[in-house]
């Protein structure tokens, strides 16, 4: 049974029955439908004084294309915690279009984890992604609007780029204002996707309204030629920016198959952006729940990363424990085994992919102090000799193993690892940053590089040591760095899947997102506009004839 089908054959229970477990009232939400609804901003702020639950990470290997499931692990998780009897809260990221209409699809879990109504989830969801999109263009229009009638603020460059949430490569450079009307200067013009737009991350890292605002008007647009830049409070866009996304900053509250509640806020990417839901869902499920489940994008070496040295700074806060997510099958990829011979049982291939396991465990054990277990997605071509091999070899490093069924038992198949999640989270542990912000931005670069990717250096292409020089003159050398890689290996190759001694990183550009308040480091051959595969899945989802839709997964 495809997931959309698992999904739709749960009969779920109106949004307000969830709310209640957590024990919000009716009158603290806006209902978009039976299923889906909003919560105010002023819960939180009522519950600042309240202790917080249990914050645990939920992470991965890096992700091959067979697919990890570290949503579905972290949704079978919070469902096995409320089966063995403890208050659980998901905080997830929203679906972007791009990758549903793509090749990844959904990210709304599979089999029996999942949280639901998936459909609408993974598509329009209650609009936050339009009103960034819509932010974020409007900006577009008031920067050429305003240099169309004389320039006052005298742009010589412009660095903002449109976005759009879709993968569309013919659109990473276009040329714009070829109209021939007068006045109107020709310009050359490019787009992001919105989940990787500075309006995303700034929605994702505000602590409230305000904050959401001061962050807008700082956003940097362009330049005069003097070289000072030139903000977005400065064309006076921030009041109606923020206007848009006001609505949006709400959290959305659905739930899983299983009932267990789920903030689903926020959904930057983590190869290009800094992959983790919103602060003011993760702070506000710290006050709804005992044990708080969230996950951040790709392996651990891209998204726990950037969720340990940027939102975690950001929002004060830090992981009680952490979920590294594997599969025996991808252990295998990793190992060099080909993948149509994936499912045969090689200890050799297994032993050469657990090193790409092993890294980051370590990072996640000896660079940031965190208490680890290893969560194995389990598939019925796993062998026995394989998973006692795995045991054998995490106990050498004190680290447990739960071989996991959550996809095909739900809650029941996670039970084992919600076990173990109790205990580790009384666990002490010693959190620390992987780089002071103190540091300047080429080490802040090197320290990441060699610490967790596990690199012997980094190269600068042309003209990219010269923007550090550039940022650092205009006083943001001290900010964090949002490092944009490909996620299939903790090289900047995607083809380099076996761990490798030696290897260094390449960065070709750097941008400052002094709204977002962090700088983004792109490193090899990453684009911030993913494209559509050969065969995009947009070719198989459609209406059946009762009307239901069908070819999301």
């Amino acid at each position: 049974m495809e997931d959309i089908e698992i999904a739709r054959s749960t009969k779920l229970k109106k949004i307000s029955e969830i709310a209640q477990k957590v024990d919000l009232d009716e009158e603290e939400l806006e209902l978009y439908g039976k299923y889906k609804a909003k919560i105010s901003l002023t819960v939180g702020q009522e519950l600042k004084d309240k202790k917080d639950g249990k914050l645990v990470l939920v992470t991965a290997i890096n992700p091959t294309p067979l697919g990890e499931g570290k949503t579905t692990m972290a949704i079978g998780l919070a469902d096995g915690l409320r089966k063995i009897g403890k208050k659980s809260i998901l905080a997830l990221r929203e679906p972007s279009l791009g990758p549903v209409f793509g090749v990844k699809g959904g990210a709304t879990g599979g089999g029996y984890s999942q949280i639901a109504p998936m459909e609408d989830i993974n598509l329009h969801f209650t609009g936050d992604i339009h009103a960034i999109t819509s932010a974020n263009n409007l900006l577009s229009a008031m920067i050429d609007n305003h240099i169309y009638f004389g320039n006052e603020l005298g742009f010589d460059k412009v660095v903002w780029k449109r976005c759009v949430d879709l993968n569309d490569r013919q659109l990473r450079k276009v040329e714009t204002g070829l109209s021939g009307e007068k006045n109107v200067v020709p310009r050359e013009d490019g787009f992001d996707i919105s989940v990787a737009s500075e309006i995303m991350a700034i929605f994702c890292l505000a602590t409230d309204i305000d904050d959401l605002k001061r962050r807008i008007g700082n956003i940097i647009v362009g330049y005069s030629k003097e070289g000072k830049p030139i903000t977005a409070k400065d064309l006076k866009a921030d009041g109606a920016l923020t206007v848009l996304l006001k609505d949006a900053m709400n959290p959305n509250l659905v739930q899983s198959l299983e009932y267990t509640p789920a903030i689903v806020h926020g959904g930057p990417f983590a190869n290009i952006a800094h992959g983790c839901n919103s602060i003011i869902a993760t702070k506000l499920a710290l006050k709804l729940g005992d044990y708080v489940i969230t996950e951040a994008g790709f392996g651990a070496d891209l998204g726990a990363e950037k969720f340990l040295d940027i939102k975690c700074r950001k929002a004060e806060i830090k992981p009680d424990a952490v979920v590294c997510v594997a599969t025996i099958k991808a252990l295998k990829y990793h190992g060099g085994m080909p993948k149509e011979e994936i499912k045969n049982e090689s200890i050799e291939a297994l032993e050469k992919g657990f090193h790409n396991l092993l890294k980051h465990i370590e990072n996640l054990q000896d660079v940031y102090g965190l208490n680890v277990v290893v969560a194995i997605n389990k598939y019925t071509h796993d062998t026995q000799k394989e998973v006692d091999f795995l045991k054998e070899k995490l106990q050498e490093k004190g680290v447990e193993l739960s071989l996991v069924e959550s996809w095909e038992k739900g809650g029941q198949g996670a039970t084992d690892l919600a076990e173990k999640i109790v205990k580790l989270v009384e666990k002490p542990s010693h959190f620390e940053y992987a780089y002071p912000l103190e540091l300047s931005i080429k080490d802040k670069i090197k320290q990441v590089a060699t610490k967790v990717y596990g690199a012997t250096d980094v190269e600068y292409l042309e003209g990219a040591e010269e923007k550090i020089a550039e940022i650092e003159k205009l006083g943001f050398g001290n900010l964090p760095i949002c490092i944009a890689k490909t996620q299939y290996s903790f090289s900047d190759d995607p083809k380099m899947l076996e761990l490798e001694e030696h290897f260094n990183i390449h960065v070709q550009d750097v941008i400052l997102k002094a709204g977002a308040e962090f700088i983004v480091v792109l490193t090899g051959k990453i684009m911030t506009m993913p494209g559509l595969p050969k065969i995009p899945a947009a070719e198989q989802i459609d209406l059946d004839e009762e009307g239901n839709i069908v070819g999301i997964f």
